[in-house]
C-alpha cells in the first residue's frame, strides 16, 4: 500500500509530491511523457543546441512562491536570473513603461506628478505585505486573512475592481497602458471584475521579488523540484499514462494534477452527482497562441531601453489592450493582439550557440481558435522593433489544438487551467469549503484548476498536498 498516487508531473504535481514526502508518507508519481513538466519545459524547437521554453518562460511567482523558497531550488542547481527591468510596455512615440524593483525609479517615466504619487502611495504598503499577501491571499478562499484586516483591505478591495477602472483613476497614458497589460495576463476583458487584482498582484511581485527567469530554462525549474523528490524519497515513473485510477497502485490517497474534464474521465463513477455534474459545468478560457523564434541579432527595439527588459507587453495603450482582450471574448483576434514578448538570451546567452538570440512571443485567442496569428504577432513585434523581421532565421508555432496535444491540461489552448472568472475564482473546479478534495475523501485535485490558479509557484499542489495530509493521510 502506498500512501500517496500523484498523477501528472507538473510544478504542481510535483509541488503535491514533495510535501508528501517530506511529511514521511511514501509518494509515487506517474507522468503519461517520458519527461516531467507539463507546461514548464524547454526543448529544442527550432534549431539544433538552440533552447527554447515551451510554454513558460518568465515566472512572476516564482521566487515569491513559499514552498520553491522552503525548497531552497538554488541548492539543487535552479540559479534566477533577474533583468534590471522586470516590465517594459512601449507606446508608438517610444516613450515606455519601466518597472524595475525600485518604485521611484518606475514613477519616472509617468511624466505626471500626481501619477508618481499615487503609484507610490499605492504600492509601497503592498509590497511590504507581499509576503502576508502570498501566504494568505493567493490560494484557497483566504479565511486566515481577517487576521489580517487592514492587509486585506489594501490589496483585497481594489483587487476586486476590473483593472480598466484602476487605470482610469491615473492620468498619464504610460501609466494607464502599463495597468492594462498587466491585467490583460487575467485572459480577460479588462471592464471585468477581479482583473485589477491579477494585475495588482504580478505589478507588486515585480517590486517585491521581481520577475525572474532560470538559467537554462524553464526546465531547471523541474528539474530542481524533481531532485527535492528524490532526495525526500520520492518515487517518480513517466512513460505511464493513467486512464483510470483502478490501474494504478494500492494507495490511500490519489492527487490529481489535472483539470476537471481529465479528472472525470480518470475517477469514473468514483465521482458523481452535484460534484460531478459542476466538473462538467467548468469553463475553460481564452488559448493562447505562441511563436518561438531564433534571431541572427538581438530585437532591434525602437527605444533601446526595451532590451534590458525580461517582459515587454506589446499592445500600445489602454484603448487598445481592451479592445484586444474584448474582441477574443467575442471569438475573434485583434488586427493589432496583446502580444507579450521576452528575449531570455540578452541574460542568459547559454540557450543559444553563434550569437543567437532566442524569442518567446504569445498572444491570446479564443478557445479552440483553428487560425494562425503569426502574422499579427510579428507586426506588432516590428511595430515597436522596425528590422526585426530580417533577423529571424527560423521560427516555431503553436496553435491551441497543438499545445493541447503537447499538454492535456491546455484544454482549447487554455494555459490557465480553467476562466479565470470571478464566478469561477475562488470556487474553482467547484463549490466547496476545501476546492482541493472532492466526494470521495480518497480524491483530491493539484492542478492549476484550484485556487490560486495558473503559474509556475507549485502552491496548488501544495494547498491540496496539505489538505490530504489534514484528513485521508492524517
Amino acid at each position: 500500500m502506498t500512501d500517496a498516487v500523484v498523477v501528472g508531473g507538473g510544478p504542481n504535481g510535483l509541488a503535491a509530491a514533495i510535501v508528501l514526502s517530506r511529511a514521511g508518507r511514501s509518494v509515487r508519481l506517474f507522468e503519461a511523457r517520458d519527461d516531467l513538466g507539463g507546461g514548464c519545459r524547454s526543448a529544442e524547437l527550432t534549431l539544433p543546441d538552440v533552447v527554447h521554453d515551451v510554454c513558460s518562460a518568465i515566472h512572476p511567482l516564482g521566487r515569491s512562491s513559499p514552498l520553491f523558497r522552503e525548497l531552497e531550488l538554488e541548492r539543487h542547481g535552479l540559479d534566477w536570473i533577474e533583468p534590471p527591468i522586470q516590465i517594459a510596455h512601449p507606446l508608438d512615440d517610444s516613450r515606455a513603461a519601466l518597472v524595475s524593483r525600485d518604485i521611484g525609479a518606475t514613477t519616472a517615466c509617468f511624466e505626471d506628478d500626481g501619477d508618481a504619487r499615487r503609484y507610490r502611495r499605492w504600492m509601497e504598503p503592498l509590497v511590504g505585505d507581499w509576503e502576508l499577501i502570498v501566504r494568505e491571499l493567493l490560494g484557497p478562499l483566504p479565511v486566515g486573512a481577517v487576521r489580517h484586516p487592514v492587509a486585506l483591505g489594501r490589496f483585497g478591495l481594489p483587487a476586486m475592481l476590473p483593472m480598466a477602472a484602476v487605470a482610469r483613476r491615473f492620468r498619464s497614458p504610460v501609466a494607464r497602458a502599463l495597468l492594462a497589460g498587466c491585467g490583460a495576463h487575467s485572459f480577460q476583458r479588462l471592464s471585468s471584475p477581479l482583473t485589477g487584482g491579477l494585475g495588482l498582484a504580478l505589478l507588486v511581485s515585480a517590486h517585491a521579488v521581481g520577475w525572474p527567469l532560470p538559467r537554462g530554462g524553464a526546465q531547471r525549474i523541474i528539474d530542481a523540484l524533481a531532485s527535492v523528490l528524490r532526495e525526500a524519497g520520492g518515487k517518480v515513473e513517466t512513460g505511464v499514462e493513467v486512464r483510470d485510477l483502478r490501474e494504478l497502485p494500492s494507495h490511500r490517497a490519489a492527487l490529481l494534477d489535472l483539470t476537471p474534464r481529465q479528472v472525470l474521465g480518470v475517477a469514473g463513477e468514483r465521482l458523481g452527482g452535484l460534484y460531478a455534474a459542476q466538473l462538467r459545468r467548468y469553463r475553460y478560457g481564452p488559448a493562447a497562441f505562441k511563436l518561438d523564434l531564433v534571431l541572427d541579432g538581438p530585437i532591434p527595439w525602437r527605444n533601446p531601453v526595451l532590451s534590458q527588459a525580461g517582459t515587454v507587453h506589446l499592445g500600445g495603450s489602454l484603448e487598445e489592450v481592451a479592445a484586444s482582450e474584448r474582441e477574443v471574448h467575442r471569438g475573434r483576434v485583434h488586427e493589432r493582439p496583446f502580444v507579450l514578448v521576452s528575449e531570455p538570451t540578452r541574460f542568459d546567452p547559454s540557450r543559444a550557440p553563434d550569437a543567437r538570440h532566442v524569442v518567446w512571443a504569445y498572444c491570446h485567442v479564443p478557445n479552440g481558435w483553428p487560425g494562425d496569428a503569426t502574422e499579427p504577432i510579428l507586426r506588432q513585434i516590428e511595430r515597436f522593433a522596425p528590422g526585426f523581421r530580417d533577423r529571424i532565421v527560423a521560427q516555431h508555432t503553436l496553435r491551441p489544438d497543438e499545445l493541447e496535444a503537447y499538454n492535456p491540461n491546455y484544454v482549447g489552448g487554455d494555459i490557465n487551467g480553467g476562466l479565470q472568472h470571478w464566478a469561477q475564482f475562488f470556487t474553482r473546479p467547484a463549490v466547496r469549503w476545501n476546492p482541493y478534495s472532492t466526494p470521495d475523501r480518497r480524491i483530491f485535485i493539484c492542478s492549476s484548476s484550484t485556487p490560486p490558479g495558473g503559474g509556475v509557484h507549485g502552491l496548488c499542489g501544495m494547498h491540496a498536498a496539505n489538505a490530504a495530509l489534514r484528513t485521508t493521510l492524517g
